[in-house]
């Protein structure tokens, strides 16, 4: 496959895994249930769904009779692992508890500038002053919706927004991590290891959440969607997007996430858009395809 071919499919497939993932927000949200309806705990959904896709991933790795991993590899999908399997499922979970699908969408729209942000701080790339200034733009962006949303009772935003903006962090640093391994293992492998190195610590502790009170069926199917797609299936896309594609380029896709979440959520939990998270939003995505055609170039 030529250099330019390779690099349009990972973009595709980044695309792919970004509209996976943001059925995540509205599926989460199912799951967990409201604030006046709790449904799954938030400690639950974490563990749980990250042992249901890893003992998958034992399975798949056996069937393809994958290689061991070397030590050089074992860092940087712990880390990675921190980001995705637990942080961001846990921040996420307990965000979208107490706010709704849409507006964690406008937080959760700041991913891509995160995501490059840490990549060109680990894969020393130098983004141009464009990009800064884009990625602090957004940044403003978000932190003037929250306070709006706020009531702008108070410059601080609510302990939801602090849990997205922890999310964010966490989903960043594990895209970044999990690329940067990605060439060696592939794609398929770096997610399967991830979960498989945390599975001795998620099978039990979802015993231990295992809910004790009856839980309606629609968070069930949220839970099966969070397992099996967004924490396993997506990431077969999205790494192999972000080998083929390059990591920074190709993680700008994310700019996608907020429509698409936004979309499901009003299909889904019936959300009402209303003017200000839709126009921010907007305003985000905006920001984000510009910093998106900004240069970024590689530091030898």
């Amino acid at each position: 496959m030529k250099h330019q071919q390779k690099q349009q499919w990972g973009m595709l497939l980044g695309i792919l895994g970004v509209i996976i993932f943001a059925a995540t927000l509205p599926m989460t949200r199912l799951a967990t249930g409201f604030g006046s309806s709790p449904q799954l705990s938030a400690g639950f959904i974490t563990f749980g769904r990250a042992s249901v896709a890893g003992i998958l991933s034992v399975l798949y790795l056996l069937f393809n009779r994958s290689t061991w991993l070397k030590p050089k590899h074992i860092t940087p999908l712990l880390i990675a692992a921190c980001g995705n399997v637990l942080g961001y499922s846990f921040f996420l979970s307990m965000a979208l508890r107490q706010v709704e699908a849409s507006h964690a969408a406008v937080v959760i729209g700041i991913l891509p500038l995160a995501t490059a942000t840490i990549a060109s701080w680990i894969l020393h790339q130098r983004p141009s002053l464009g990009f800064w200034l884009c990625s602090i733009l957004g940044c403003c962006l978000v932190v003037v919706f929250l306070w709006l949303k706020g009531g702008s009772q108070s410059w601080f935003p609510q302990l939801a927004d602090l849990y997205l903006l922890m999310a964010v962090l966490c989903a960043a640093t594990g895209y970044v991590f999990g690329a940067k391994v990605t060439p060696d293992l592939g794609a398929e492998r770096v997610i399967c290891w991830m979960l498989v190195l945390t599975l001795p610590i998620c099978l039990p502790m979802a015993i231990y959440y295992w809910p004790s009170t009856t839980i309606r069926a629609a968070s069930w199917w949220g839970f099966t969607y969070v397992s099996l797609f967004s924490m396993w299936i997506g990431f077969f896309a999205w790494y192999r997007g972000l080998d083929w594609g390059g990591t920074v380029r190709v993680s700008q896709s994310l700019l996608l996430q907020p429509f698409f979440s936004m979309l499901f959520a009003t299909f889904l939990l019936n959300e009402v858009l209303d003017t200000l998270t839709l126009g921010f939003a907007l305003a985000v995505i905006l920001t984000v395809f510009i910093g998106r055609k900004m240069p970024i170039r590689q530091v030898t």
